[in-house]
């Protein structure tokens, strides 16, 4: 997604999803035990592939907590830095997002004044904040998603599933050439 940032200009807005929100059933012990099978096959597709190692963080977390927090972190215009530290802290570092904790390190470390820090408890708790993480996932069920990631271009054109660089790259030039024509 950088490198689409940076080689096309793409602008990228980062949107709310759980996976398994509140009341969902439990996961059955069988497709727990497949998933974390998949992780490690997952971890070195990733290395090969891409270069790109994966420590994943624990499975079956309460994502939403981390959802407000990037809430919050975007009305502090600290948005894009909340979401690199999130994916690298679960996705390489291994850690718990889901722990306010580790939300709070992370709010420190995207520079978030002491004050802001203070926010985070109460947000995580505040109607607006819920509403805004709502709305984003109504917009996703709008749009047929039902996993991650999944990218929708101009609110029109959705990929799913973590695709090469080349495949985007693709996306974007035929969804520009569309539009100029």
């Amino acid at each position: 997604m950088k490198e689409l940032q940076h080689t096309y200009g793409v602008h990228i807005r980062w949107r709310s999803y759980e996976l398994r929100p509140a009341g969902s059933p439990p996961i059955p012990p069988e497709y727990k035990a497949r998933i974390e099978q998949a992780r490690p096959v997952f971890a070195s597709s990733m290395l090969a592939e891409h270069g790109v190692t994966i420590n994943a963080g624990p499975f079956g977390i309460n994502s939403r907590p981390a959802l407000i927090a990037a809430k919050l972190a975007e009305a502090q215009g600290k948005g894009e830095a909340y979401h690199d530290a999130t994916h690298r802290a679960y996705w390489v570092e291994g850690r718990d997002i889901s722990n306010h904790e580790v939300l709070r390190e992370l709010m420190k470390q995207i520079g978030l004044e002491p004050h802001q820090l203070e926010e985070l408890e109460a947000a995580l708790s505040d109607p607006h904040y819920e509403a805004e993480v709502d709305e984003d996932i109504a917009e996703a069920r709008e749009f047929g998603l039902e996993g991650v990631p999944a990218m929708v271009f101009n609110n029109k054109y959705l990929i799913t599933g973590a695709q090469p660089y080349a495949m985007l790259a693709r996306a974007v030039e035929q969804i520009r050439a569309e539009t100029a024509s």
